[in-house]
């Protein structure tokens, strides 16, 4: 078993809410997830808690790609986790059964793909999506695209086939010429050097999985986690009473769409046709935390304002609400922060009153989070969610900084400084 550095662990305090350490640790490295977390953190944390095996139970309500839950694959700790994101969870999933797999099932799906593959030349690239026509050079659209009908057509089993669609999703960005930093907004008029070849960068993420997994010798050890496609403020998804601890990282109230960071991945796989489908299919299930959700759905801020859950905190983010209002009716943009402010603690509240429900008696809970302020205007986010939190039942809250955020001026939108950090919450 791979062991958590403590001395490492140390040295990444600063950097818990970055995802730039897992790039070197084996299955997160796999595919780069802009929302993720540090995997030696959390593992650092499952053995400080004394969290072990069967006899515990982490959550993580916002799972992404996955990060918490395979740290606690690696501790051997029982791990559940929540994720929206149809895409992303698929991902996430597909990640935790290759590492259940054998290196030899695993060698055998790759070889027996790559003997099925069938040069595609494509005559005409006119039924081309647009965005994948910008993001690639017409031989790699073709070799991608002999991939996926390979794939379409080859008579691998639905869990082998999910396997090869997981490697041909991680190496997209790798083999286009364009801003596509993995899983930020694609910017096609930006360019890139260092474009893979897919049939090569195929090759190569499937040699890193088979590495990776034979490391970790998932086959002496049963994989205790479990991956849900849900929401988090859903009441029905997990028991009462059956949760010990609580670590994860929402989504920041920063006006990033998570739904866009996926639009490349998904477009390539005609799960949408373009970036005016990702509501329908992606936003609506999500936490809001962007002015696109609350401005699709059409929220109104004074119906969110008297929602009962946010009477803990009313006045002030009554207050807030106002000043951007009015602010926005002077910017070019006029973004809807206002609504998109009340109803990102509108959601999480909901979230910790179902948090609340299946924590065990003394259960802790752990959020990675950053504060904000559209247009300049501050929103105290851990002390709001702190305040929301206790009025759900938990017992107290306190906040650990771990990083200034927003203090080199160049180029920012305000000169407010943010922070990021982790908000500790006793059940």
């Amino acid at each position: 078993m791979e062991h958590a550095n403590p001395a490492l662990c140390g040295r990444i305090g600063a950097r818990t809410g970055s995802f730039v350490d897992n790039m070197k640790l084996p299955v997160h490295r796999w595919f780069r997830y802009s929302a993720g977390f540090s995997a030696d953190w959390v593992r650092f944390l499952l053995r400080e808690k004394n969290l072990t095996g069967t006899d515990s139970v982490v959550l993580d309500p916002f799972a992404g790609i996955a990060t918490t839950l395979a740290a606690c694959n690696s501790e051997h700790v029982t791990s559940i986790g929540l994720e929206p994101h149809p895409f992303v969870s698929r991902l996430a999933e597909t990640k935790l059964d290759i590492c259940r797999r054998s290196i030899g099932s695993l060698r055998n799906i790759f070889s027996n793909f790559r003997r099925q593959l069938k040069p595609l030349r494509i005559l005409s690239h006119a039924e081309i999506p647009p965005l994948i026509e910008k993001c690639y050079s017409h031989e790699n659209i073709d070799e991608l695209l002999s991939m996926k009908n390979s794939l379409a057509t080859g008579g691998l089993s639905q869990g082998d086939a999910r396997i090869v669609w997981f490697v041909i999703t991680a190496i997209l960005r790798s083999c286009s010429h364009v801003g596509t930093a993995q899983c930020q907004y694609v910017l096609p008029k930006k360019t890139k050097t260092g474009v893979q070849n897919p049939h090569r960068a195929f090759q190569e993420k499937a040699e890193q999985i088979i590495e990776d997994v034979a490391r970790l010798h998932y086959d002496r050890v049963p994989a205790l986690a479990r991956l849900i496609q849900a929401d988090a403020g859903n009441p029905a998804t997990l028991k009462d009473d059956s949760v010990d601890f609580v670590v994860t990282s929402p989504p920041y109230p920063n006006n990033y769409d998570y739904a866009d960071a996926t639009r490349l991945e998904m477009t390539f796989w005609n799960e949408i046709e373009g970036w005016s489908d990702l509501h329908s299919a992606v936003r609506s299930r999500l936490l809001c935390s962007c002015t696109q959700h609350s401005t699709a759905d059409r929220l109104q801020v004074d119906h969110l304002l008297k929602d009962p859950i946010l009477a803990p905190i009313r006045p002030e983010i009554d207050a807030v609400c106002e000043a951007l209002g009015e602010i926005r009716l002077h910017k070019g943009g006029k973004k809807t922060y206002h609504t998109m402010v009340a109803a990102y603690f509108r959601d999480l509240g909901r979230i910790f009153r179902n948090l609340r429900r299946v924590c065990r008696p003394g259960a802790e809970i752990c959020f990675v989070i950053g504060d904000s302020a559209p247009y300049g205007v501050y929103i105290p986010v851990d002390k709001w969610l702190g305040q929301l939190a206790v009025a759900e039942g938990f017992h107290s809250f306190r906040f650990e900084k771990i990083r200034d955020r927003n203090i080199k001026w160049k180029n920012r939108k305000h000169d407010v400084p943010l922070q990021e950090g982790r908000l500790w919450i006793q059940g």
